[in-house]
């Protein structure tokens, strides 16, 4: 039996899975600090008596697009972005640390900063808090600042600084909840001294709309073709018991 119906399949399954990627990113295309996604995929030849040209498509590891996104001015006080590369540090569940892009953080009830989406921002000697009330300022190197109502400019209090990491991304992993961790068996990256922020701004996702609007056209034709070929192979199927029949 021919593998027509076989390698028609698996190229419709990858076709499902790349357009399920480039929605997420453009469904991204808004998120502070997102990085997109990419799916690579390759040509696994037939091994028997087919022809040569029959091939099945195989899924490789997913990766990420680390370009840099754009940079957007806000003037808020708690939106920082990192300069070039490097990552912010957030606490997980466990205890684990885990590496993000996304800066407009945040003070939560208990005073501790953290982002938009409630992860606590580690800092280099642990959790940053900052005291009810008072004016945040980050310096380019991390350092976070905050002086209380009323404080002279020469009462301002050191909270501490932002654990800014900037490990070989070809260390980083993507977990489930899009934040980047160090592959399995490496150690938390250290905190790296070189890394700067931009205080009062924010890194928007690096995800093109345009070109993921295209990708999305290009792998709904894709589906499409490999779908036919499922019917045509199903329609030779048919025409070839016909003849078996009457033989």
């Amino acid at each position: 039996m021919d593998r027509m119906l076989y390698v028609a399949m698996s190229g419709a399954k990858q076709a499902m899975e790349q357009q399920a990627s480039v929605a997420n990113n453009m469904a991204n295309v808004s998120t502070p600090g997102f990085r997109a996604q990419i799916n690579s995929f390759r040509a696994v030849p037939v091994v028997g008596e087919e022809s040569s040209t029959r091939a099945f498509v195989a899924a490789t590891t997913p990766g990420a697009d680390f370009t840099h996104g754009p940079l957007t001015e806000t003037g808020r006080e708690l939106d920082v972005a990192v300069r070039g590369e490097g990552w912010f540090v957030v606490q997980v569940p466990g205890g684990g640390e885990a590496y993000t892009r996304v800066g407009n953080l945040q003070v939560g009830a208990d005073g501790q900063v953290m982002t938009m989406g409630a992860r606590l921002v580690v800092g280099d000697a642990g959790a940053l808090v900052i005291p009810p009330g008072s004016t945040v300022t980050i310096a380019s190197d991390g350092s976070i600042a905050a002086r209380g109502v009323g404080d002279p400019a020469t009462g301002v209090a050191q909270v501490g600084r932002l654990k800014l990491v900037n490990p070989p991304t070809a260390d980083l992993v993507r977990g489930d909840d899009g934040l980047f961790r160090m592959r399995e068996g490496l150690p938390p990256a250290e905190a790296d001294p070189a890394v700067t922020v931009a205080p009062g701004v924010i890194e928007g996702s690096n995800v093109n709309p345009v070109e993921a609007m295209v990708a999305m056209i290009a792998n709904g034709r894709s589906f499409e073709m490999q779908m036919k070929a499922i019917s045509t192979a199903d329609t030779n199927a048919q025409s070839a018991n016909k003849l078996l029949a009457y033989g």
